[in-house]
């Protein structure tokens, strides 16, 4: 049988639908739909907001050490976005209730006038984890606070968020290499990026003195690529410059000449450009 099905147990498929239309019919793309530019609009009085949640001391009944650097992410994050022209705010060593707080709020704001949203996570993490103050919280929990169902004045933009954290307590060795806008249902979960510091079940690895590997990079690219590139091509050029130019040195031999690789995940559905 032709047609959509989902990966799962066998659906009553017994209605054909209040028209019967077939799903070619339903998918027709006429002239002016083939016209349309695969580029999210910046044509708001507002690229947006990025909202930094920036977490460096812990409390001590979860053994957690203090994220020495976190301090100078957060303020190279902030120079960033704010020269984009995101209105950018702060929020340093945050409970996961006042996280869920800060976000929850951030999700019941009007942004109509908005392009889109950045949210930078700095702190302790472990795999779909992300660690407060005084406890963890599932990321999943916080980004689908963001949901074009939850979240209905950011349907259809970009959201964007950066997440720095470890995923898991791998150490990754490396290898050697040779050099050589009609009206329209879409999913709920569309439109967002994910993009995380390290690869699923990885350490994430940070400098007490220059910040972490990945928002290093991050800044940098951004700063260098953010008005002429796609955000997909500078995540690919921030993957590119933490895989080759970081190794960490330390003088216990297991965390000594260890790398990284970020991860990208998106549902974006079309091109982000931070400039029109």
């Amino acid at each position: 049988m032709n047609g959509d099905c989902v990966d799962a147990r066998r659906q009553d498929t017994t209605d054909p639908g209040k028209d019967g239309a077939s799903g070619a019919q339903a998918m027709e793309v006429d002239a002016k739909a083939q016209s349309h530019a695969f580029r999210y609009s910046l044509n708001y009085p507002s690229i947006g907001h990025c909202i930094i949640i920036n977490n460096k001391n812990f409390d001590h009944r979860t053994g957690m050490n203090q994220r020495n650097g976190t301090d100078v992410d957060a303020g190279n994050v902030m120079n960033v976005f704010r020269k984009l022209g995101y209105t950018v705010k702060v929020y340093n060593d945050q409970t996961v209730a006042q996280i869920m707080q800060v976000l929850t709020a951030v999700a019941h704001d009007d942004h109509r006038r908005c392009a889109s949203l950045v949210c930078v996570m700095l702190s302790h993490g472990d795999e779909g984890v992300f660690y407060g103050t005084d406890t963890s919280v599932e990321l999943k929990t916080l980004t689908s606070l963001f949901r074009g169902d939850r979240c209905p004045s950011l349907v259809g933009k970009p959201k964007l968020f950066f997440i720095q954290a470890c995923r898991g307590t791998e150490l990754d060795p490396g290898v050697e290499a040779d050099s050589s806008d009609s009206s329209m249902r879409i999913p709920v979960e569309a439109d967002f990026l994910y993009a995380y510091s390290t690869a699923p079940g990885y350490y994430s690895w940070r400098n007490t003195m220059t910040g972490s590997w990945f928002i290093q990079s991050l800044c940098e690219m951004m700063t260098k690529y953010g008005r002429e590139l796609e955000l997909m091509q500078i995540m690919t050029r921030v993957n590119h410059k933490v895989a080759l130019e970081f190794e960490s040195t330390s003088n216990q031999p297991v965390f000594d000449a260890k790398k990284q690789i970020p991860c990208i995940v998106s549902m974006l559905t079309k091109e982000m450009y931070f400039t029109a």
